[in-house]
């Protein structure tokens, strides 16, 4: 069961420009106020990695949420916009879930996910602007929250953390609890989704390096203004489709590794 979720959409780490939005948010205030747990957690998460600069900055962005934040407005030196369209997204939420305990039996848990393949910059914003967009009894409970983790942070007590290295799987739009997510692509890491997507490659296809090569090759033909292509967006185009081949490269190293080692591991003795 989802308990609250804060989807921060944002400029994916080869985009030279800075965007930051709100996708769906369900940040409840009342009763236990998960929402104002998650915010505090996710700002706790990536407050250090803030540069001098914009940690300066950070006390007056506090400040003007209180009134709410207005869009489109540059904060932090991003664009804070509505707009979503092309831009990466980082899940966090807090979910009733199950762990296994010591003796491998599930025990009902509230765990907290943070997702952490975005950078720390628009993960802060996000949660700033999750609270800024509340009623204003609500915006103010939320902004404490955020508040006191930034002047001292640290996860929440009480929950299990999951940390979510490469992004959150299955990553689609928002479902409302109580409603199962499609499968197509349950298991798949949000940044290799995302360049398997790019590169046309569907979540059944094996991952082969030959193949990448050759999509990535037959792609850059088609945006490549040399070939016809129209010369506005081609940059942008081009440098996406560079870093979808490089993410898949990579985990096309990592199957390869895999399995070589399950290859050269000593047969288990028979009789």
């Amino acid at each position: 069961m989802v308990l609250a979720e804060l989807n921060i959409r944002h400029t994916r780490h080869h985009v030279p420009t800075r965007r930051v939005a709100l996708s769906d948010t369900f940040i409840p205030t009342s009763g236990p106020a998960y929402g104002p747990a998650l915010l505090a957690a996710v700002v706790s998460e990536f407050a250090a990695e803030l540069d001098d600069e914009r940690r300066d900055l950070v006390p007056r962005l506090l400040r003007d949420a209180r009134q709410g934040l207005r869009t489109p407005r540059i904060a932090l030196r991003y664009r804070i916009q509505t707009d979503t369209h092309g831009l990466d997204r980082s899940r966090h939420r807090i979910i009733g879930s199950t762990v296994n305990s010591l003796d491998g039996i599930g025990v009902p848990a509230i765990v907290l996910e943070l997702d952490l393949h975005g950078r720390a910059v628009p993960q802060i914003l996000g949660a700033v602007l999750a609270a800024s967009s509340l009623p204003e009894s609500a915006r103010d409970i939320a902004l404490n929250a955020i508040e006191s983790a930034w002047l001292t942070p640290q996860i929440p007590a009480g929950f299990v953390v999951r940390r979510l290295i490469e992004g959150a799987p299955d990553l689609r739009e928002f479902i409302a609890p109580g409603i199962a997510p499609p499968k197509d692509w349950a298991g798949v890491p949000a940044d290799r989704r995302w360049a398997m997507e790019v590169l046309g490659l569907t979540p059944n296809e094996p991952l082969v390096r030959r193949e990448v090569q050759l999509r990535f090759r037959r792609l850059v033909r088609v945006a490549h203004p040399d070939h016809g292509a129209g010369s506005s967006g081609a940059a942008e185009r081009l440098a996406e489709l560079s870093d979808a081949r490089r993410v898949l490269l990579t985990v096309c190293d990592l199957l390869d590794l895999d399995d070589l080692e399950s290859e050269s591991a000593p047969s288990a003795p028979t009789g």
